[in-house]
């Protein structure tokens, strides 16, 4: 069966794993019929055997790896939540993991290992030859977050002495390459990095021609301690496909390649989810019970502190809330509606900040923008519920307190929603981990203190 077919078994038109080939796999396992197993599985891709395995219950997924053997592509376990991961490296021994991650590419290799206790980490680099050992080593060295951290150290590299047809000549012939590249990298006799050859553009080229003359001395290159947010923008920005990582003496010590940085990407971006939903950024779905509700305990606990803020505020209004019951009933719509636009606001600003589009150089025409986003749509709702509130409860001049409020809660909301997130990242602070609970509780202190006030303003009330 070739890899498509296997893949079309696997799923169905909706790309769901199909049950009947998951409990095929399960019987496979429980059977310990590594044939069967090899027949069924063997031949996926890692990211179809990714997924097959986060299917498996818990205590089927090591059994999995044991049976195929020398059959399963570790690179497989770089596709799983990082729980399963260690779930499954806690059960395999480390001889199989050696054996595992010695064939696969560093970058990969290193991501599998680097979660592991320092000890087990040391076990299994010493069963692997030198050059793979020295290779894991050096990345493992460099702080998570970082680009050495995430590079490859299979790169080719070649003098400006060499031609065209000596660079050539030296791909056809080298049977140690890396299994995909996009440039070669010029270096000098101690490794400095001079320049960067396109693969496309030394292969248009004749090959009388030296490949000094073809370096682009110019070519973006990244440090190994630079961090991977600033190299992810970098990737996007100019386009690139592959970018060479060099260490303070300018030496070559790695590439990052573009699929590489789409995983960095994708991880910050469920990241600064995760924190706008006040969710541990290391929360997976494979957490156990207890594991989960200990990391959310905290934001609940700070919430429900800012939630007791903005209920005193109803304190205050006590006699109004009893000479007039509509009070009450409304109250809620205007807070909630300053609620729900100050977090548009707010996910607006995160991301922009996360990618450096919002800079000291657009701030203040930002905020400005934001606080007339919050006006039109204050009188348009100040429009709607004013009416609203007339036709509910028939009381002259509820519409346009409401209204008022309303316009005041939504100018309130366009000006936390951005100015907090602001502050917070002037600060130090990762503002999508810490504005939430801020600008909820402004929205609902203005919300219930503007409407409650202006009504007893207006109704003469004590």
């Amino acid at each position: 069966m070739t890899r498509a077919e296997t893949a079309a078994a696997l799923r169905d038109d909706d790309g769901a794993i199909r049950p009947e080939f998951l409990e095929h796999v399960r019987e496979a396992i429980e059977r310990k019929d590594a044939a069967a197993l090899r027949a069924q599985v063997g031949d996926l891709h890692e990211s179809d055997t990714g997924d097959l395995i986060e299917a498996l219950d818990s205590e089927l997924r090591p059994r999995l790896v044991e049976l195929l053997g020398v059959s399963f592509d570790f690179t497989a376990l770089t596709e799983v939540d990082d729980t399963v991961r260690e779930e499954i490296l806690d059960e395999v021994s480390s001889k199989v993991i050696a054996e595992g991650v010695r064939d696969l590419d560093s970058d990969d290799a290193a991501y599998i290992l680097e979660d592991l206790p320092q000890q087990e980490q040391n076990e299994i680099l010493e069963q692997l030859p030198p050059p793979e050992r020295g290779a894991l080593e050096r990345i493992l060295h460099y702080p998570e977050g970082t680009a050495g951290r995430r590079m490859q150290t299979e790169f080719i590299a070649v003098p400006p002495s060499w031609t065209v047809g000596d660079a050539i000549d030296h791909l056809r012939e080298t049977a140690d390459l890396p299994d995909r590249f996009y440039e070669l990298y010029v270096t000098d006799d101690g490794r400095k990095l001079l320049g960067a050859v396109a693969l496309d553009r030394l292969l248009r080229t004749n090959r009388p021609v030296p490949v000094a003359d073809l370096m682009d001395p110019d070519h973006r290159r990244v440090r190994a301690t630079e961090d991977l947010e600033a190299v992810a923008r970098m990737f996007e920005r100019y386009n690139l496909v592959a970018a060479p990582v060099v260490d303070d003496g300018e030496r070559l010590v790695g590439v990052l390649t573009f699929d590489d940085i789409v995983d960095v990407i994708e991880e910050e971006a469920e990241e600064d989810i995760r924190a706008l939903g006040g969710v541990s950024a290391w929360e997976e779905l494979a957490d156990s019970v207890w594991t989960i509700a200990r990391s959310r305990f905290n934001w609940l606990l700070i919430n429900l502190a800012t939630a007791f803020l903005a209920s005193s505020v109803l304190g205050l209004f006590e006699g109004s809330l009893e000479k007039m019951v509509a009070l009450a009933v409304l109250a809620p719509i205007v807070a909630s509606q300053g609620g729900n636009a100050t977090t548009q606001t707010m996910t607006v600003a995160v991301r922009a900040l996360a990618t450096s589009e919002l800079t000291d150089s657009n701030a203040m025409r930002v905020i400005v923008r934001e606080l007339l986003v919050g006006l039109v749509n204050g009188l348009a709702f100040a429009v709607i519920t004013g009416v609203a509130a007339w036709a509910w409860f028939r009381v002259p001049g509820l519409g346009i307190v409401i209204g008022l409020a309303m316009i005041c809660n939504l100018l309130a909301a366009g000006l936390g929603g951005i100015l907090i997130p602001l502050a917070l990242n002037r600060m130090k602070f990762d503002p999508a981990v810490a504005s939430t609970p801020f600008v909820t509780t402004v929205t609902d202190v203005v919300g219930f203190f503007s409407f409650l006030a202006i009504a007893t303003v207006w109704f003469g009330l004590k």
